[in-house]
């Protein structure tokens, strides 16, 4: 029997969601929690594969046991009390067999947040900039995200992804109380992707590149040709969306 569960994460502790090997991760603490909890080595695949840092807002997983489990609420209690302070299990639901937290999903959605002026609470979970960014330009730059599906530019080199074709539905900056937030959705992200376009387009708010510079770097499927990678810190997953209800 197959079971979502919806969970958020602050992802300084962590080197990203999958296992890694000598480092921990995400994904070991859920399923460790989960063997402690159930008595059995219970796998979980996620939606996909936030970076070392990043956070995420809300994340969905599934895993598979052989029989229902009879206390749900007493299940999120007990793995809220394993995984530490820097993990929340939200929800834990049945599916159908054929629901897979990864492929199912139809959208995800990334926000990245920046400040200007110094602040205690709003960093490390935001980027502060330092004098003006011509967030105008910005948006004239990310709205020609939509008119591609090829971000080789925007790609951690040498990942081990069969295409680096996306579709993105959405990509905005906007004022978000004190913080100017970039928002972008899409079916898939590449590694990487989301803080190299935040990064060039860093650029293009500080008169580095042009709009026009900015689709070139697109059509020139050329990392290198891209700006920085911004800090992972103030990247957040934000939402996982399925043609289901997620609880």
């Amino acid at each position: 029997m197959r079971y979502f569960i919806r969970l958020a994460y602050r992802g300084e502790g962590f080197h990203g969601w999958q296992i890694q090997p000598r480092q921990i991760s995400v994904q070991q603490v859920l399923e460790e929690a989960l063997c402690t909890v159930l008595r059995k080595e219970t796998p979980v695949t996620g939606a996909g594969r936030t970076d070392t840092g990043v956070n995420a807002a809300m994340m969905v997983a599934h895993f598979d046991v052989a029989e229902p489990i009879a206390d749900i609420s007493l299940l999120i209690r007990s793995l809220n009390g394993l995984v530490g302070r820097d993990v929340a299990v939200y929800s834990v639901f049945p599916v159908t067999d054929d629901a897979h937290a990864r492929f199912s999903a139809t959208k995800r959605t990334y926000k990245y947040f920046t400040h200007s002026e110094k602040s205690p609470f709003l960093y490390p979970l935001s980027w502060q900039y330092h004098g003006k960014l011509d967030f105008e330009a910005m948006n004239i730059a990310a709205a020609h995200l939509l008119h591609y599906s090829d971000f080789t530019s925007f790609s951690k080199l040498h990942t081990d992804v069969a295409t680096n074709i996306c579709h993105i539905s959405h990509a905005q900056w906007a004022k978000e109380g004190e913080q100017m937030v970039f928002t972008i959705s899409a079916d898939r992200f590449l590694r990487n992707m989301v803080r190299a376009i935040v990064g060039t387009l860093v650029d293009v708010g500080r008169g580095k590149i042009t709009v026009d510079d900015f689709c070139h770097i697109i059509e020139q499927k050329d990392r290198c040709m891209a700006g920085e990678s911004m800090p992972a810190n103030a990247l957040f997953l934000w939402q996982v969306e399925y043609p289901f209800t997620i609880q």
